[in-house]
């Protein structure tokens, strides 16, 4: 790995961290256009048709409007996972490697201050500690979630910030906590069956949110990360459930849709990464050979078609655009986690020197996406900052180890 390369790596990943720090971990995101104060004065957010307008006109808009219609910036509680995992990581890493990152201090406290910061996040009234965003959010199909909600999505991230942070610190209030969210998706998270006998957990309490693959997976990562901790085998039943409506579900070339419904047919390169992941993590724990050959054949699939051989992360296995920040920031996870990083090192250096030509900002920030005739340069924290500041921190935890 030549030094003008590391040097970049380096300085990027500084540099996204002081950004972040400077805005004290607070910002706007893709979904937040319900958050318009402007919007809830002219009374349209009892229409489905037009939170969902509004939504997109926010998301879709390259132009930031947040200001104007006064959208505040806040705290999000996947986000605030994300960055707790970076942190926790950094300075696991730094017991072997003191001189990694070093221009980043006083760590533990902001891995305290953080996890202090989410855990009084936590939506009350379920059975277990759940997080969910922090805006109205209203889906296709006629779904709403008022801000708060919980998700299997929000929590998972939330509560493996908690776990690694009680890693690297060894404050066990984190760990209790992350092991609590275990009830929410035991008792508060639907289930849809199959003839078989496996299921799909819900995205979030309620019916009729149960059909997306990466979602469910994300509940047995979960109930997997918490049996290593207090070896409840009950929950590797649970999450087998989960996993194999997964295996089910996988296509012969190795590929997965987005979810069961017509408009989730889709196959896009980041939700493929995270069910690599979440079946790997369930892996790690549960010892299920079944999952050895679905991982291998989706890997397989994941790695051949989500990026061009000059390092261009696509979005869809049959198209590039929109290039999405989440799609490079995924790839470091997903190498990492199945132990691929070494082999496919010279991937990694395609898209992340592409991925900062193409995506960054030299005021510190990611872009939200690239698409084929302009970008959407807005900063938003929870989707591209953390992302690609925990994904940031991991490669240069890689790199050094490997070099």
């Amino acid at each position: 790995m030549n030094n003008t390369y590391k040097s970049l790596i380096k300085s990027t990943t500084l540099k996204l961290v002081n950004y972040i720090e400077n805005e004290s971990y607070k910002g706007w995101d893709p979904y937040d256009g319900l958050n318009s104060k402007i919007f809830r004065k002219l009374n349209f957010n009892c229409f489905s048709f037009f939170r969902l307008a509004w939504i997109q006109l926010f998301k879709r808009n390259p132009i930031n409007l947040r200001n104007l219609f006064l959208i505040s910036k806040g705290y999000n509680s996947k986000g605030l996972g994300l960055m707790i995992s970076g942190y926790s990581k950094l300075l696991l890493a730094r017991k072997e490697k003191p001189e990694l990152l070093e221009e980043i201090d006083e760590l533990e406290n902001k891995i305290n201050n953080l996890c202090e910061i989410l855990i009084t996040m936590k939506s009350r009234g379920y059975s277990g500690a759940c997080w969910g965003y922090n805006f109205d959010w209203q889906a296709r199909g006629g779904l709403f979630f008022k801000a708060n909600t919980p998700t299997v999505v929000a929590t998972t991230y939330a509560a493996y910030g908690l776990f690694d942070a009680y890693e690297a610190t060894g404050v066990k209030k984190y760990l209790d906590v992350a092991l609590d969210s275990v009830n929410f998706v035991l008792k508060d998270l639907k289930r849809d069956y199959r003839p078989s006998g496996s299921f799909l957990f819900s995205y979030s309490v309620g019916f009729g949110n149960n059909t997306v693959y990466n979602a469910s997976l994300l509940g047995s990562k979960l109930l997997a990360k918490a049996f290593s901790y207090n070896n409840n085998k009950q929950l590797l039943v649970v999450a087998k459930g989960s996993v194999d409506a997964a295996i089910e579900a996988q296509l012969e070339d190795g590929s997965w849709v987005y979810g069961e419904l017509k408009i989730q047919s889709w196959k896009d390169s980041y939700h493929t990464g995270f069910n690599l992941e979440s079946l790997n993590e369930y892996y790690k724990y549960s010892k299920d050979e079944d999952v050895i050959p679905v991982i291998k054949k989706g890997f397989n699939y994941y790695i051949n078609n989500f990026f061009t051989d000059s390092g261009i992360p696509k979005y869809y296995h049959n198209n590039i655009y929109p290039i999405d920040i989440h799609s490079p920031a995924q790839l470091i996870v997903t190498l990492v986690n199945l132990e691929k990083f070494i082999e496919n090192r010279i991937l990694v250096n395609k898209v992340i020197t592409w991925t900062i030509k193409n995506m960054y900002d030299e005021k510190g920030y990611f872009y939200y996406q690239k698409k084929k005739y302009f970008k959407s340069k807005i900063p938003y924290m929870r989707w591209s900052q953390a992302w690609m500041m925990h994904s940031m921190i991991l490669l240069n935890i890689s790199k050094l180890k490997n070099e």
